[in-house]
């Protein structure tokens, strides 16, 4: 049974790891519902969140193949209850739509949004929260002339205590004993 996954991936920064990240989830047919790439905590480290629906098996192959990537320092799998999420959406509404229903107070307070600028043609509101919240909010703002609508993806982090910082010590230090092993066996 397919459902939603988050995929929380460490690389460093370099040119055509997306490519490779693609090509991974085309060749089984699973398509990326949402894509963000950003920073991490750690210098040097890019976080890309992924999220995309599919069975439970087929997201510990695609994680597994992930992680053999060279640039992959590390690749984490989610459901939606083992992260804290959310994404940002703007709408740009027509100020006389918008007026003429006297339902910005409404939609401010109700909805949790922020008006970000108001001119005499336009108003862009924001909001934050869960795309069910987002598409509530677009739905009642679309009778009053939404001029343009951008979402982002999800940007996630994860419940769990152990950061990336502590699985990258613990990499480092087995690959310090690597090479102690591998002297010991000749």
């Amino acid at each position: 049974m397919k459902q939603e996954f988050t995929i929380s991936l460490f690389t460093e920064d370099h040119i055509g790891i997306l490519g490779q990240i693609t090509i991974i989830l085309t060749r089984r047919q699973i398509n990326i519902d949402s894509f963000i790439a950003s920073e991490s905590a750690v210098k040097g480290v890019y976080l890309l969140t992924i999220v995309v629906k599919t069975t439970s098996e087929m997201i510990r192959k695609v994680a597994r193949q992930m992680e053999k990537l060279i640039d992959v320092l590390k690749v984490f799998v989610h459901t939606s209850d083992q992260i804290i999420y959310q994404e940002i959406a703007l709408f740009k509404v027509t100020t006389k739509g918008l007026m003429s229903g006297n339902i910005v107070d409404e939609v401010v307070r109700f909805h949790q949004a922020r008006i970000l600028e108001v001119s005499p043609e336009y108003v862009v509101i924001e909001k934050t929260g869960h795309k069910a919240e987002i598409n509530e909010l677009l739905a009642k703002l679309e009778p009053y002339g939404v001029l343009q609508f951008a979402k982002s993806g999800r940007v996630a982090i994860t419940k769990q205590v152990k950061e990336l910082n502590e699985y990258l010590q613990e990499m480092d230090e087995a690959n310090r004993l690597k090479p102690e092993i591998s002297e010991a066996i000749y």
